[in-house]
């Protein structure tokens, strides 16, 4: 069974309010009674999709006493997000640990992870490497050539390593700039990271597992730490690797994961339960509301104990054992964590290990249309340990891991769809002028001042060069042209009339 998502358009919403009339078809009764014909449908749970590879429908004459004229036709898919491919790791080669990833604007791509040396490649396995200055294209900084031929170190990155993260710079998803330590050698649990003007919100756990810090970086190309802001959540759960996004009031959200209910050792360092905390300004105040995500089992009434291996180790002076008490649910209960965050268009999404109970880790991921509402699962993608982050880079969505390969999306949107619309001009129930055929999609672009939040331009068809007439039919062609287990949803239909 297909899940149905609500889907946050603006444009939708601006259509409604600016127009006269919008004839809408956005759930399971109205598409079976404005169907007039189809071939090789499904109509389920709010959704039209084809059964097979190709689907075809048209909606009944839309009649009306007077005559009106067309605006436009906007076309929603469900948010269900499935056509990702799997492409080798797209990251810099000698980036180690868990990857964060951060678009900046178009053309200024960045990614944060331990260093750890290059080895030199095939046919370069002399270790006499002698770097060379270069100029690179987008850089204003003298470069130096690297073993591998798309990376090459800035000044920066000449700089000491401190045992924390470093920071990569791209222009083009490919090739990478190496720009030296970003956190010291205690921040180097980083988990995410957001945007704000000119500064560069770097959030890592201190101790490991344990309340988001902050650390707020002014230049991330001088190859220095920025100013250590210290606690930012004091979380009173267990757990941390958490997402931070900002809504496009500016607010903060951090994700993170709560292990009051469950023994986080045995389930990856995970939680079926997600916490959800806001402040004005992502340095402080923030106020923990209601969770993200809870998919908690029964609790039994009992509490035990499990250990973690670095509080003590890390942070003695505000941890004096390593002794974690939860919970115990039955049964056996899924497990989510190390959480990224995006929104396109105003529907948010999460993505994070997914460990099912007695299975193995691999991605999982949810989906909202408030980030103040609680999230709703929706499959899973690839295998092994992920620790993912996403982002917007090049036109393409980019799910980067702590394994050999990442993945790649066009958007949520699944090709193909194609429509024509008709107008009847006589009012005697037929169609006299079509539109030729075109295919629709939607369209996606980076938001001045925002990294994580994605604009959206609908799928939309121009119908002002129809005349104006008394009814009007669409036809509608899906082909699921994709390689992935996706295909398109087609959720809402909606006619604008001036």
């Amino acid at each position: 069974m297909m899940k149905v998502f609500k889907v946050t358009s603006l444009a939708l919403f601006f259509a409604s309010s600016l127009f006269a009339e919008t004839w809408e078809i956005n759930n399971q009764a109205d598409w079976k009674k404005n169907i007039q014909s189809s071939k090789g449908i499904i109509i389920e749970d709010g959704l039209v999709f084809p059964k097979e590879k190709t689907g075809y429908f048209k909606t009944k004459l839309k009649k009306f006493k007077t005559k009106k004229s067309l605006q436009s036709l906007t076309l929603n898919q469900s948010p269900v997000w499935q056509n990702w491919e799997e492409v080798p790791g797209v990251g810099p080669s000698n980036l180690g640990d868990a990857p964060v990833f951060l678009a900046k604007g178009p053309k200024d791509y960045w990614m944060f992870g331990r260093y750890k040396p290059l080895k030199a490649n095939k046919g370069q396995n002399s270790p006499k490497f002698t770097p060379q200055e270069v100029k690179l294209e987008g850089y204003d900084m003298p470069l130096k050539t690297t073993p591998d031929e798309n990376q090459f170190n800035a000044p920066g990155g000449l700089e000491k390593g401190l045992g924390g993260y470093h920071a990569w710079q791209s222009r083009d998803m490919k090739t990478w700039v190496h720009h030296g330590p970003v956190t010291p050698g205690f921040a180097r649990w980083t988990t995410t990271a957001e945007q704000v003007g000119g500064k560069t919100y770097i959030y890592y756990d201190f101790p490991n597992d344990q309340d988001p810090h902050l650390i707020i970086d002014e230049d991330l190309t001088d190859g220095k730490p920025g100013k250590n802001m210290g606690m930012a959540l004091n979380d009173p759960s267990h757990g941390s690797d958490c997402a931070v996004i900002r809504d496009l009031e500016g607010k903060f959200h951090i994700i993170f994961e709560d292990w009051s209910p469950i023994n986080a050792r045995t389930h990856s360092w995970d939680s079926p339960l997600a916490g959800h905390a806001v402040s004005p300004n992502g340095i402080d105040k923030f106020n923990i509301v209601k969770p993200a995500v809870d998919h908690r089992t029964k609790p039994t009434g009992e509490t035990a104990e499990y250990l973690h291996p670095h509080w003590v180790k890390e942070d003695p002076k505000r941890f004096s054992t390593n002794v974690a008490k939860y919970q115990v649910h039955e049964p056996e209960q899924d497990a989510y964590g190390d959480w990224a965050s995006i929104a396109i268009g105003g529907q948010y999404y999460l993505f994070c290990d997914f460990h099912p109970a007695n299975d193995k880790i691999r991605i999982g991921w949810f989906t909202s249309s408030s980030i103040n509402e609680p999230f709703e699962f929706c499959g899973e993608i690839g295998r092994g340990h992920p620790d993912p982050d996403i982002g917007f880079a090049e036109g393409k969505f980019y799910m980067i891991t702590q394994t050999a390969h990442d993945y790649v999306s066009s958007g949520p949107w699944v090709e193909t769809v194609e429509t024509r619309v008709g107008v009847d001009t006589n009012n005697n129930g037929k169609i006299d002028q079509w539109t030729d055929w075109k295919e629709l999609k939607e369209s996606y672009d980076h938001i001045a001042g925002f990294s994580k939040q994605i604009e959206k331009t609908p799928a939309t068809l121009d119908l002002t060069g129809l005349p104006s007439g008394f009814g009007f039919q669409v036809e509608v062609k899906m082909t699921d042209t994709t390689s992935n287990q996706s295909k398109p949803l087609l959720q809402q239909l909606a006619l604008s009339f001036n």
